[in-house]
């Protein structure tokens, strides 16, 4: 069977869409979400699988701006939408897709390509390594206390509508995000994401609330989540799902942790997608009783690999020559010697020099925000080491301070 793979004209949008639908269950998008999806979506920046009466796979890349190690702000495309037609599978589609997005990427002049995966086991193959996880908890709010830092009693909390409050919160995420690799800076109408909220995306939840804590008049952070009612004949057994919950300072974040497990006729506070060094797991009475899980979250992907190791900051001094392996997008093969300054700004050129390390670029992928050890990669079998201490120079330069986080989808 032939296929055309080409862009979607505008009159085909809702047919494309209706494609990535099918590819994800067939359950048709909420219409609030389906609206918004479509203002934020870039058709021009879509490519899909056309058999001549219908679109059979789809891929599409949002145009971004992430925080990377050093707070530089990188272009970034956020891959999203890939899909192929159950009738269309092992027909080498989503290989064709990949291989023309990322050419794409780089001729739009963008270093990297990042996306959250539906299935883990797809993405590595086109050079994508797991780069940043993200903490799950299910806390027993009856019988997990909370250790309260100086300051958390002259925090005021109160309640806000999500949409009033909306510009309040986008400044604190706005100030956070540089801090912390893997954060996409809010482009013009992604500040609709954090308050969408069709009906089918509660779990039976109440709409979406939201809370702002204040110190001296000045809002200082935020938390937004659903309640679920339960009993348990007439015990009450309410849960409180959080799903953004943000921060200036140690007071302002404790306190409102305090209000989210003090909500009445709750015992349970669950979260999704939190950072893995999230102070929380620090003041809890019990981290037994929080059920903690990690998952993959951001896979990251260098499509211009001297410019995407080049934007990012180092925590050491470096100087290190890389053997990469990247058989997808072959501009990025070969020998490069990366070179970073006390000041950990960075040179990367191409090199005639014996290998320091052997790496490929899905690797160096696990590895660039931060999060990643090229220590426990090496150890897996999945670095090289030539120059005995190579690795070990090279993990402490690439690691950071605090850990990489993408705190929502796309």
């Amino acid at each position: 069977m032939t296929t055309e793979l080409r862009v979607p004209p505008a009159s085909e949008w809702d047919a494309w869409f209706t494609c990535v639908e099918l590819a994800f269950g067939g359950v048709p998008t909420a219409p609030e979400s389906r609206e918004m999806y479509d203002a934020l979506a870039r058709p021009d920046r879509a490519i899909g699988h056309w058999d001549g009466s219908a679109w059979v796979g789809t891929a599409g890349a949002h145009a971004f701006r992430m925080s990377v190690p050093g707070g530089a702000a990188v272009p970034a495309a956020g891959v999203t939408m890939v899909g192929v037609a159950a009738t269309h599978r092992r027909q080498g589609l989503l290989r064709s897709m990949m291989r023309r997005q990322l050419e794409d990427v780089r001729a739009w002049g963008e270093p990297l390509a990042v996306l959250t995966a539906s299935e883990p086991s797809i993405y590595g193959r086109f050079g994508y390594g797991a780069a940043t996880g993200e903490l799950n908890l299910r806390i027993d709010s009856s019988r997990v206390g909370l250790s309260l830092p100086p300051g958390t009693e002259e925090v005021r909390i109160r309640y806000a509508s999500p949409a009033g409050a909306l510009d309040a919160c986008e400044a604190v995420y706005a100030r956070l995000a540089a801090d912390r690799p893997g954060t996409p800076l809010r482009q013009p109408g992604w500040e609709r994401l954090p308050v969408n909220d069709p009906e089918g995306g509660r779990a039976g939840g109440s709409p979406l609330q939201c809370v702002l804590a204040e110190r001296d008049g000045e809002v200082t952070g935020y938390a937004t989540f659903h309640v679920r009612p339960s009993w348990d004949g007439p015990r009450p057994q309410g849960t409180v799902a959080v799903r953004d919950l943000a921060a200036l300072d140690p007071a302002s974040y404790a306190a409102l942790w305090r209000f989210l497990f003090g909500i009445d006729l709750t015992s349970v506070v669950e979260c999704r997608n939190r950072p893995v060094d999230d102070a929380v797991l620090r003041l809890v009475s019990d981290v037994r009783r929080c059920e903690v899980r990690v998952w993959d979250g951001l896979y990251v992907r260098l499509v211009d690999l001297p410019a995407a190791l080049e934007a990012r900051r180092y925590r050491a001094p470096v100087d290190v020559v890389l053997e990469v392996e990247d058989g997808f997008c072959p501009w990025n093969a070969g020998r490069w010697r990366l070179t970073a300054d006390e000041k950990g700004a960075a040179s990367c050129r191409r090199s005639e020099d014996p290998a320091d390390l052997s790496v490929s670029v899905r690797e160096l992928g696990a590895a660039y925000l931060g999060g990643v050890s090229l220590t426990t990669l090496a150890a897996a079998g999945l670095v090289g080491e030539h120059r005995p201490g190579a690795v070990a120079q090279a993990s402490l330069a690439f690691s950071w301070d605090v850990e990489p986080w993408c705190p929502h989808g796309f």
